[in-house]
């Protein structure tokens, strides 16, 4: 039985996370966050806490043995990015994109 957790317009950047997402990809779930606890990147964080909200709604279902789960996927994709402008020499200015990420975890029994 899947489980999935969805993170939207987390605010950073999709390639910052998929880096972090790599590591974990296929892994068993307590040896996945034990992993991210560890790991000293941001995006280690908030991947974590997007795999501890998947392992909850997977305790949901009676039928689910949590101890058996392992990431089945991860999808980190771009989400809406906020535009901003920052002022330069000579009277000029250059666009800043701050990006958002939609971070989806699928978790499987092995």
């Amino acid at each position: 039985m899947e489980a999935r957790a969805v993170g939207k317009y987390i605010r950073i950047s999709p390639q910052k996370v998929r880096l972090v997402a790599d590591v974990v990809r296929g892994m068993d779930v307590d040896k996945a966050i034990t992993t991210l606890k560890f790991m000293p990147k941001k995006g280690a964080k908030i991947l974590r806490q997007v795999i501890e909200s998947a392992v909850a709604n997977a305790t949901q279902d009676d039928q689910v043995d949590v101890d058996n789960l392992f990431v089945k996927k991860i999808a980190i994709d771009g989400g809406p990015s906020l535009k901003r402008i920052r002022p330069r020499a000579m009277g000029r200015a250059t666009k800043i994109i701050k990006r958002t990420s939609h971070i989806m975890v699928v978790l499987d029994e092995a």
